[in-house]
């Protein structure tokens, strides 16, 4: 059997609100794509892997590191354009010049701590076993657990969970593990994300990443945690 074809998709929009110029912004001595692209780069697993972007800075960066680039139109780089319509349009340019591929891999910027391991095992985890996709999640702090979780009705204290507030639980050890989408890795057979347009299917298998690979900088307090982090390991 034939073995199944790996894209890596990098989305790398100009603009951002959270963190100006995000993407390009200096992290540890380098731009904040370029630990995507060098993750992405030394997977086994990716037959190919491009960078989708509208910005010509983001552009320049990522063919120095040998990496293709995709120029997508305007209305994909807007502040609320989904992401899938841009992994579709990636997918598509490549059809475009003979390729076709088994599966995209959604590879985000912000999640930088993320190594070409974790792509490799959740390419290996779909290919094995046939999986519609393939998530990258990691635990839920206690604090952050839904079932401590509140709403402020009437400036009244309630669950968010409904129950009522005399019954919540009072140790951590009592609540269930639950998980978090990190936005790390997301694999999805090509068929169901050109036919569907959705990036979980059915049959969608995770996997789990500890806490410390799985920052997701959405904002300067994020930036200045996975700096820390990046920092520390030099």
């Amino acid at each position: 059997m034939k073995p199944a074809a790996f894209l890596g998709i990098i989305p790398a929009r100009g603009g951002s609100k959270g963190v100006p110029r995000k993407n390009v912004r200096c992290l540890a001595g380098q731009p904040l794509i370029h630990y995507t692209l060098q993750a992405a780069g030394a997977s086994r697993a990716l037959a190919r892997y491009v960078v989708s972007t509208e910005d010509e800075e983001i552009a320049a960066i990522a063919r120095a590191q040998g990496c293709p680039v995709v120029l997508r139109p305007a209305h994909l780089a807007a502040d609320d354009a989904p992401m899938v319509p841009v992994m579709v349009h990636a997918l598509e340019e490549c059809r475009r010049n003979g390729e076709g591929y088994d599966y995209a891999v959604l590879l985000q910027p912000t999640t930088p701590l993320r190594t070409a391991q974790d792509i490799d095992a959740c390419a290996e985890m779909a290919a094995a076993s046939g999986a519609d996709a393939v998530v990258s999640v990691c635990k839920v702090p206690g604090h952050y657990h839904p079932d401590w979780q509140f709403i402020i009705r009437r400036e009244r204290l309630e669950l968010h969970n409904g129950a009522p507030i005399e019954r919540i639980k009072p140790r951590r050890q009592a609540l269930s593990e639950t998980y978090t989408r990190n936005g790390a890795v997301y694999v999805v057979r090509t068929a169901l994300l050109l036919d569907r347009r959705v990036l979980f299917g059915p049959q969608t298998l995770a996997y789990v990443m500890p806490e410390r690979r799985s920052v997701n900088i959405d904002s300067e307090t994020d930036f200045a945690f996975a700096e820390h982090l990046l920092s520390a390991k030099t």
